[in-house]
C-alpha cells in the first residue's frame, strides 16, 4: 500500500560496491524531495567508495550527502558502514524499510547467509527479521550458480531482489532517463509510487 503524508517514514539506503552509482544517486534525489519520507539513513560500503570515485569522481567517505546531491539536506544521515550500533541496526527502531542499490553480490552473500559483520548486512538482516521491506538491487553479469542460489536464499527469507535492468519501452533519451525510470519502479514496490512515473499503455499509442 501506499505510505501517506500522515506516516511519514524512516528508510534506509545502502550504496554497495557494485557499477550503478547513477541509480544511487538518483534514489538519493528522489528520497530526499518525497514529503512521505522523514528520515533516510544512509550507508556506503568502503568498496562503494572506490566505484563512486571510478564513475563519480567523488572521492572521501566523508559529507557524502552533499556530494551526491550537491547540497545539504536535512532528512538524509550518513552512518558508519562499522557501525554496528547505530540505530538501524536494532530492530526496536522505527525503520519501515531499506533499499540496497547497487547490491553487490558480495553484500547479497553477506545478507543471505545473515553475517551481519557490517552495518549494511545488520540493518539487512534485521529488516527481515522484523518483517519489513527489503529491496535488493542486485548488479553483477553474468550470474554463477552461487549468485543464483544467493538469491533464492534472500527470496525466501523476505527480500525482493530488483536487478538493476534498463527499460526502453519508455523511450528514454539519455542514461538520467534510464535511471529515473528504474529508480521510480524500485520506489512503486516500496510503497511510494512517484506521482511523474511512466506507466505502460499500450492503447496510446497510435501505432498498435
Amino acid at each position: 500500500m501506499p505510505f501517506s503524508n500522515a506516516a511519514a517514514r524512516n528508510l534506509t539506503l545502502a550504496i554497495t560496491g557494485a557499477s550503478g552509482s547513477l541509480f544511487a544517486r538518483e534514489m538519493l534525489r528522489l528520497l530526499d524531495a518525497d514529503e512521505r519520507v522523514a528520515h533516510v539513513h544512509l550507508v556506503v560500503s568502503p568498496s562503494a567508495l572506490r566505484v563512486l570515485a571510478e564513475e563519480a569522481g567523488i572521492n572521501g567517505r566523508n559529507s557524502m550527502v552533499e556530494k551526491l546531491l550537491g547540497r545539504s539536506s536535512t532528512k538524509i544521515v550518513q552512518l558508519a558502514y562499522e557501525d554496528i550500533g547505530a540505530p538501524i541496526a536494532s530492530g526496536s527502531y522505527p525503520c519501515d524499510g531499506m533499499i540496497v542499490l547497487p547490491c553487490s553480490m558480495g553484500t547479497l552473500a553477506g545478507i543471505a547467509h545473515g553475517l551481519a559483520g557490517n552495518l549494511i548486512e545488520r540493518a539487512a538482516d534485521v529488516c527481515l527479521k522484523e518483517r519489513r521491506r527489503l529491496i535488493l538491487c542486485v548488479r553483477e553479469t553474468p550470474l554463477n550458480l552461487i549468485h543464483i542460489r544467493n538469491m533464492a536464499a534472500a527470496t525466501e527469507a523476505g527480500a525482493t531482489i530488483f536487478p538493476v535492468i534498463p527499460t526502453f519501452y519508455n523511450h528514454p533519451q539519455t542514461v538520467e532517463d534510464i535511471a529515473h525510470n528504474y529508480v521510480h519502479r524500485v520506489l512503486q514496490h516500496m510503497g511510494l509510487p512517484q506521482p511523474n512515473a511512466f506507466q505502460w499503455n499500450p492503447a496510446a499509442d497510435s501505432n498498435l
